[in-house]
């Protein structure tokens, strides 16, 4: 009987091995698409992980794009790269970065940059960045002999000076670093001294003769408006056809006299001196052109006052000879082998505001040969985050 009941209870598994052998095959499958799932997920972790590396590093390369033509506005048309929409490294690619620039002061730009992956109208993958770029050094005024600082004086910018900077009793203010060849005693200077150096922007190096009769834009030759009078009051000067960049030159042996109210929109250049006398007289430069070219002394008479939107270069010096003189320059002045004498004395207002966008210049002393020049030396990123 007990063997009776043994062979019934072997006859009744039959299928027993290909159960087992079915739950290890189902068990080896789960385990191989959980493998397979995982090793999905991690590809495309790391396809993310190169995306968005790719993107930070676009959108940086936007920042430098920004930064170099902020600190070369002769690239551009307007006043200052404002930005611009979908632009590529490589051309044909599915990566563009966009870029808005605005201006916070004569020397500071706020940068937003989105770098973006478009595949089929559709941005799959983003980074932006936002950061503040600040021109240093950016040099205000820049003089080849020694300078004292004088009170009423005010130089937005950096300085640097061809020999000692030395000062009154209450120096200039002087909002930015100073760099003389010699030695520093000057108040009121709101960045680093640097003594002993000659400073990281050097000279324009800009010549009347380079408008003596025409001028060069590129190849395209453009005659000057020749000043034949020694004198002018109450006049406006502006471009025109054949004379784009308003070039009005002076060439004689006396002075040219400004005697107020003079508005010119141009480039004025005085091979001789040029006496300041009246109220009211304003030069504003042309894209890429200086403002102000004088071969010899720049004199301020009594009530004289004179405003300058752009670089205005001085041969021999800035001279104060009547009292109340006035003195703007929105740009950059530079004094090639003096510097600025008798504001003290003459109770003068001497006003400098660095600008870039203003100062930079690009002209052709010959056909096709460009000679560049920027008061700014260098730029860096106060500070680069995401938003």
């Amino acid at each position: 009987m007990k063997d009776k009941n043994v062979t019934i209870c072997c006859e009744s598994r039959p299928g027993a091995a290909l159960l087992i052998v079915l739950f290890v095959v189902m068990a080896a499958t789960i385990l191989a698409l959980g493998f397979l799932s995982r090793s999905n997920s991690d590809l495309l972790t790391g396809n993310n992980m190169i995306l968005r590396a790719q993107m930070d590093y676009l959108a940086e390369s936007g920042l430098e794009h920004a930064r170099g033509l902020i600190l070369n506005p002769q690239d551009i048309a307007g006043e200052y790269w404002t930005g611009a929409a979908r632009q590529q490294l490589v051309a044909g690619s599915e990566d563009y970065y966009d870029i808005q620039v605005t201006k916070l002061g004569q020397s500071n730009y706020q940068i937003l940059c989105e770098a973006y992956r478009e595949r089929n109208g559709v941005k799959i993958g983003r980074c932006a960045l936002q950061s503040e770029l600040r021109l240093d050094p950016c040099v205000g005024i820049i003089t080849g002999g020694a300078w004292v600082s004088e009170p009423l004086t005010t130089i937005n910018g950096d300085v640097i000076c061809g020999s000692n900077l030395g000062r009154y009793e209450v120096g200039a203010d002087i909002n930015g670093d100073a760099y003389a060849s010699g030695t520093i005693t000057a108040a009121s200077i709101k960045g680093r001294m640097n003594e002993n150096t000659a400073g990281p922007v050097a000279f324009p190096g800009i010549s009347v003769t380079s408008f003596s009769g025409n001028y060069y834009i590129g190849t395209s030759s453009y005659a000057v408006r020749v000043i034949d009078v020694n004198s002018l009051s109450s006049m406006i000067y502006s471009t025109t056809a054949g004379n784009p960049s308003g070039v009005c030159y002076y060439d004689s042996n006396s002075t040219l006299c400004l005697n107020g109210n003079v508005n010119i929109t141009g480039t004025l250049v005085v091979n001789g001196n040029l006496r300041v006398q009246g109220a009211g007289n304003v030069i504003t430069a042309m894209k890429n052109f200086p403002a102000l070219v004088v071969n010899g002394e720049l004199i301020m008479e009594t009530g004289g006052q004179l405003t300058v939107n752009g670089l205005a270069q001085v041969g021999q010096r800035v001279s104060v000879v009547g009292a109340d003189a006035d003195v703007d320059v929105i740009g950059a002045l530079v004094i090639v082998t003096g510097a600025i004498e008798g504001a003290y004395t003459n109770g003068a207002r001497i006003d400098v505001s660095v600008s870039c966008d203003n100062a930079s210049v690009e002209i052709w002393p010959s056909s096709g040969s460009s000679l560049r020049w920027s008061p700014a030396g260098g730029g860096f990123f106060r500070s680069v985050a995401r938003y």
